[in-house]
């Protein structure tokens, strides 16, 4: 079964239609990239994807029991977000504030997916480093791994030595 599909999705910003007809299905260890010129609507697909606008036509489907809160996702960065006064390790732990439920604490799983993600990306080094401080193309690593996690790749737990293809 298909861990995303849409089906003749459209999606608005500022209240203008700018991506319609999509078709798509995305299988477990499928690589999904999207390509447009600046305003194509690039980010307004992936935040509907996300589930963070709803589609102005057409479905989106999570399916194989994905949920939302497992997609890690890696946005464009502002200026005050490049200035953001954490460690690299709670900006790579954050990625699971979703999991989080209820509880008011990161667990050791959580713990142990962060410290993963930066050992995969080879950041770890850069463990307790302020993120503001990094380069640009580290801050893009510790955000990767942040995105990474979120506990998951397609269905299978990225903590459990799983390597994406």
């Amino acid at each position: 079964m298909a861990l995303l599909s849409c089906n003749n999705a459209a999606f608005a910003y500022d209240g203008r239609k700018v991506v319609s007809n999509l078709n798509f299905t995305v299988e477990p260890g499928d690589y999904l990239c999207i390509v447009g010129e600046n305003g194509a609507g690039k980010s307004t697909l992936v935040k509907g994807l996300l589930g963070f606008i709803k589609p102005c036509g057409g479905s989106v489907t999570m399916g194989s029991g994905l949920k939302v809160n497992e997609i890690g996702y890696l946005p464009q960065q502002t200026d005050v977000q490049r200035d953001f006064p954490a460690s690299v390790y709670e900006v790579v732990l954050s990625g699971c504030l979703n999991s989080l439920g209820m509880r008011p604490f990161y667990t050791k799983d959580h713990r142990e997916r962060a410290e993963a993600m930066m050992d995969r990306l080879s950041i770890t080094a850069l463990k307790k480093s302020c993120y503001r401080e990094l380069s640009g193309g580290q801050q893009r690593r510790a955000l990767l791994a942040r995105s990474g996690s979120t506990g998951y790749y397609g269905n299978v737990p990225a903590h459990k030595g799983y390597k994406p293809p």
